[in-house]
């Protein structure tokens, strides 16, 4: 027989309260949005939520409609206690250390930037080599704990947003509808215009491309 496992559950605060119940008074939630694109940065979000915290709809970014992530957004920027901070590996720094390493490193700029001083940091994935802070790494973690959740939504929601500006800097590309994806209409306006100011030259698809950079 099958495992009666629940295969449909939300994220909670169990993660966060085991860490408290182990001294860690202020804890974090950590998630990124951006690693698989081939252009615009990765970015990355640090929340430590208030006391009492709950949001229904609270969820992993990519579970949620864009409409209702920019809900959730607005909601948790308007939340009394909660403190966020968010950090971006731009795509210079990604094609100079690599996309791991990039990402890893916005998201202690994150966490730094949340301006409290962090006990434990709770990371979706797998744990973080020679991270500057406490921390755990959970797989799957923006679908189990609701600060890294709330940290998914928040980086999902401004890397969008980005890319949404860079739609209108370099509208030969369609950015407002994958938002640097590799799409068929992204590798194809590639093949066209070769790449621009913000794609990663270090990612497979656009280091085949010998045309020059457009920098209009």
């Amino acid at each position: 027989m099958k495992s009666t496992e629940k295969l449909c559950t939300m994220p909670d605060l169990s993660l966060e309260a085991d860490c408290h119940a182990r001294g860690f008074k202020m804890v974090a939630g950590v998630d990124e949005a951006g690693r698989g694109p081939l252009a615009g940065p990765v970015s990355a979000a640090a929340v430590v939520l208030p006391p009492g915290f709950s949001c229904a709809d609270l969820d992993d970014s990519k579970k949620l409609s864009a409409a209702k992530r920019e809900r959730i957004f607005e909601s948790l920027m308007a939340t009394p206690g909660l403190h966020w901070s968010l950090a971006y590996a731009e795509p210079a720094e990604i094609d100079r250390i690599n996309i791991l390493r990039a990402t890893h490193a916005a998201m202690a700029r994150a966490v730094a930037g949340l301006g409290i001083e962090v006990d434990h940091c709770l990371i979706d994935g797998l744990a973080v080599p020679n991270f500057a802070y406490s921390h755990k790494g959970v797989v799957k973690g923006d679908g189990l704990s609701l600060s890294i959740a709330a940290a998914s939504i928040i980086a999902k929601v401004a890397r969008d947003r980005r890319m949404l500006d860079y739609a209108e800097e370099f509208p030969d590309y369609g950015f407002e509808r994958h938002k640097g994806y590799g799409t068929k209409g992204h590798l194809e306006a590639l093949r066209r215009h070769g790449p621009c100011g913000i794609h990663r030259f270090s990612f497979q698809p656009v280091a085949q491309c010998s045309l020059p950079i457009d920098r209009s």
